[in-house]
Protein backbone atom coordinates (compact mmCIF):
# COMPACT_ATOMS: atom_id res chain seq x y z
CA UNK A 1 0.00 0.00 0.00
CA UNK A 2 3.15 2.44 0.15
CA UNK A 3 2.38 5.50 -1.87
CA UNK A 4 5.01 7.55 -3.80
CA UNK A 5 6.93 9.72 -1.98
CA UNK A 6 5.12 13.16 -1.78
CA UNK A 7 6.62 15.97 -3.57
CA UNK A 8 6.45 18.94 -1.58
CA UNK A 9 3.50 21.00 -3.54
CA UNK A 10 1.59 17.69 -2.98
CA UNK A 11 2.03 17.97 0.63
CA UNK A 12 1.07 21.62 0.88
CA UNK A 13 -2.05 21.46 -1.63
CA UNK A 14 -4.36 18.77 -0.52
CA UNK A 15 -7.26 21.20 0.35
CA UNK A 16 -8.89 21.89 3.83
CA UNK A 17 -9.11 18.78 5.16
CA UNK A 18 -6.63 16.91 8.19
CA UNK A 19 -3.65 14.77 6.00
CA UNK A 20 -1.65 12.47 8.35
CA UNK A 21 2.00 10.72 7.05
CA UNK A 22 2.81 7.07 7.85
CA UNK A 23 6.48 6.87 8.21
CA UNK A 24 7.76 3.45 8.41
CA UNK A 25 11.24 1.87 8.89
CA UNK A 26 10.29 -2.03 7.70
CA UNK A 27 13.02 -5.07 7.33
CA UNK A 28 11.34 -8.01 6.79
CA UNK A 29 7.63 -6.39 5.74
CA UNK A 30 5.83 -6.50 9.45
CA UNK A 31 6.11 -2.88 9.94
CA UNK A 32 5.24 -1.97 7.06
CA UNK A 33 1.68 -3.88 7.50
CA UNK A 34 0.92 -2.45 10.21
CA UNK A 35 2.39 1.02 8.60
CA UNK A 36 -0.28 0.16 6.26
CA UNK A 37 -3.19 -0.92 8.63
CA UNK A 38 -2.90 2.78 10.62
CA UNK A 39 -2.61 4.56 7.24
CA UNK A 40 -6.10 2.63 6.61
CA UNK A 41 -7.78 3.77 10.26
CA UNK A 42 -6.61 7.37 9.32
CA UNK A 43 -8.36 7.38 6.43
CA UNK A 44 -11.49 5.28 7.71
CA UNK A 45 -11.86 8.29 10.31
CA UNK A 46 -11.66 10.98 7.27
CA UNK A 47 -7.76 11.72 7.52
CA UNK A 48 -6.27 12.41 3.96
CA UNK A 49 -3.05 9.80 4.85
CA UNK A 50 0.55 9.22 3.02
CA UNK A 51 2.62 5.68 3.60
CA UNK A 52 6.34 5.96 2.73
CA UNK A 53 9.16 3.78 3.66
CA UNK A 54 12.14 6.16 5.22
CA UNK A 55 14.37 3.69 3.12
CA UNK A 56 12.97 5.32 0.14
CA UNK A 57 11.63 8.46 1.40
CA UNK A 58 15.25 11.08 1.21
CA UNK A 59 12.73 13.56 -0.29
CA UNK A 60 9.99 14.10 1.80
CA UNK A 61 11.62 15.20 4.95
CA UNK A 62 11.63 18.49 4.39
CA UNK A 63 7.71 18.20 3.80
CA UNK A 64 6.75 16.90 7.07
CA UNK A 65 5.56 19.89 8.85
CA UNK A 66 3.02 20.37 5.95
CA UNK A 67 1.17 17.53 7.76
CA UNK A 68 -0.91 17.55 10.72
CA UNK A 69 0.04 14.13 12.09
CA UNK A 70 3.14 12.36 11.61
CA UNK A 71 3.10 8.76 12.74
CA UNK A 72 6.16 6.54 12.51
CA UNK A 73 6.78 3.18 13.03
CA UNK A 74 10.18 1.10 13.23
CA UNK A 75 11.41 -2.33 13.99
CA UNK A 76 12.84 -2.30 17.96
CA UNK A 77 16.53 -3.23 17.53
CA UNK A 78 18.58 -3.97 20.55
CA UNK A 79 15.53 -1.96 22.81
CA UNK A 80 15.71 0.85 20.67
CA UNK A 81 15.78 2.37 16.56
CA UNK A 82 18.20 0.24 14.42
CA UNK A 83 21.90 1.15 13.88
CA UNK A 84 23.33 0.58 10.49
CA UNK A 85 25.06 -2.17 12.25
CA UNK A 86 21.50 -4.10 13.25
CA UNK A 87 20.00 -3.57 9.98
CA UNK A 88 23.33 -5.34 8.72
CA UNK A 89 23.06 -8.38 10.84
CA UNK A 90 18.72 -7.97 9.56
CA UNK A 91 20.25 -8.25 6.02
CA UNK A 92 22.43 -11.51 6.73
CA UNK A 93 19.14 -13.15 8.02
CA UNK A 94 17.23 -12.34 4.92
CA UNK A 95 15.83 -8.41 4.93
CA UNK A 96 16.42 -6.28 1.87
CA UNK A 97 20.01 -4.98 0.65
CA UNK A 98 18.91 -1.51 0.51
CA UNK A 99 17.63 -1.34 3.97
CA UNK A 100 20.93 -0.96 5.48
CA UNK A 101 21.76 3.02 5.17
CA UNK A 102 19.22 4.50 6.34
CA UNK A 103 16.50 3.80 9.49
CA UNK A 104 14.12 5.64 11.51
CA UNK A 105 16.95 6.82 13.31
CA UNK A 106 18.33 8.85 10.68
CA UNK A 107 15.38 9.52 8.71
CA UNK A 108 14.07 11.54 12.27
CA UNK A 109 17.62 13.39 12.55
CA UNK A 110 16.31 14.88 8.99
CA UNK A 111 12.87 15.78 10.60
CA UNK A 112 12.39 19.77 10.43
CA UNK A 113 11.24 21.16 13.47
CA UNK A 114 7.45 22.17 12.36
CA UNK A 115 6.63 26.01 12.67
CA UNK A 116 5.32 27.24 15.44
CA UNK A 117 1.34 25.59 16.10
CA UNK A 118 0.16 21.94 17.16
CA UNK A 119 1.79 19.54 15.21
CA UNK A 120 1.16 15.91 16.83
CA UNK A 121 3.04 12.93 16.50
CA UNK A 122 2.34 9.33 17.28
CA UNK A 123 4.93 6.42 17.70
CA UNK A 124 4.86 2.72 17.41
CA UNK A 125 7.41 0.08 16.62
CA UNK A 126 6.75 -4.84 16.34
CA UNK A 127 8.99 -6.34 18.81
CA UNK A 128 8.94 -10.44 18.96
CA UNK A 129 6.52 -11.41 21.83
CA UNK A 130 9.12 -13.33 23.78
CA UNK A 131 10.46 -9.80 24.84
CA UNK A 132 7.28 -8.35 24.91
CA UNK A 133 7.57 -7.40 28.66
CA UNK A 134 11.44 -5.92 28.71
CA UNK A 135 11.96 -2.21 28.68
CA UNK A 136 12.88 0.01 25.83
CA UNK A 137 11.26 0.06 21.96
CA UNK A 138 12.03 1.66 19.50
CA UNK A 139 8.34 3.88 19.87
CA UNK A 140 9.59 4.81 22.91
CA UNK A 141 12.96 6.41 21.59
CA UNK A 142 11.05 7.60 18.74
CA UNK A 143 8.69 9.48 20.38
CA UNK A 144 11.66 11.11 22.63
CA UNK A 145 13.01 12.40 19.51
CA UNK A 146 9.90 13.80 18.10
CA UNK A 147 9.49 15.66 21.53
CA UNK A 148 12.99 17.19 21.15
CA UNK A 149 11.87 18.31 17.68
CA UNK A 150 8.84 19.73 19.25
CA UNK A 151 6.01 17.56 18.12
CA UNK A 152 2.92 17.21 20.26
CA UNK A 153 3.31 13.30 21.45
CA UNK A 154 0.20 12.36 22.94
CA UNK A 155 -0.84 9.09 22.86
CA UNK A 156 1.32 6.61 24.77
CA UNK A 157 3.93 4.76 22.25
CA UNK A 158 2.44 1.78 20.78
CA UNK A 159 3.95 -2.09 20.57
CA UNK A 160 2.54 -4.94 17.64
CA UNK A 161 4.03 -8.10 18.42
CA UNK A 162 5.29 -10.76 15.78
CA UNK A 163 5.78 -14.24 16.45
CA UNK A 164 9.75 -14.59 15.60
CA UNK A 165 12.50 -12.32 13.94
CA UNK A 166 10.95 -12.07 10.39
CA UNK A 167 7.15 -12.45 11.80
CA UNK A 168 4.69 -13.31 10.68
CA UNK A 169 2.64 -10.68 12.87
CA UNK A 170 1.02 -11.80 15.86
CA UNK A 171 -3.37 -12.70 14.81
CA UNK A 172 -4.81 -10.13 15.59
CA UNK A 173 -2.60 -7.37 15.45
CA UNK A 174 -3.45 -5.47 11.79
CA UNK A 175 -6.85 -5.25 13.01
CA UNK A 176 -5.27 -3.57 16.20
CA UNK A 177 -3.43 -1.32 14.20
CA UNK A 178 -6.21 -0.18 12.28
CA UNK A 179 -8.30 0.53 14.71
CA UNK A 180 -5.67 3.01 16.94
CA UNK A 181 -4.86 4.60 13.11
CA UNK A 182 -8.80 5.48 13.27
CA UNK A 183 -8.60 7.08 16.70
CA UNK A 184 -5.65 8.66 16.02
CA UNK A 185 -7.49 10.26 13.21
CA UNK A 186 -10.59 10.65 14.97
CA UNK A 187 -8.84 12.66 17.50
CA UNK A 188 -7.41 14.60 14.76
CA UNK A 189 -10.67 15.22 13.08
CA UNK A 190 -11.89 16.58 16.75
CA UNK A 191 -8.87 19.00 16.72
CA UNK A 192 -9.59 20.16 13.53
CA UNK A 193 -12.93 21.62 14.68
CA UNK A 194 -11.45 24.19 16.59
CA UNK A 195 -8.35 27.16 15.75
CA UNK A 196 -5.20 24.85 16.06
CA UNK A 197 -3.35 25.65 19.41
Amino acid sequence: MDRPDPAPDQARDRGPGARALVAHESMFGNTRLVADAVARGLERAGVSTDVVDVAEAGAVGPTVPDYDVLVVGAPTHAFSLSRASSRAQAIEQGAPLDHEERGMREWLAEVPEPPPGAHHAATFDTRVTKVRHLPGSAAVKAARILRRHHYLVEDAPRSFYVEDLQGPLVAGEVHRAEEWGAELGAAQVARGRSPRA
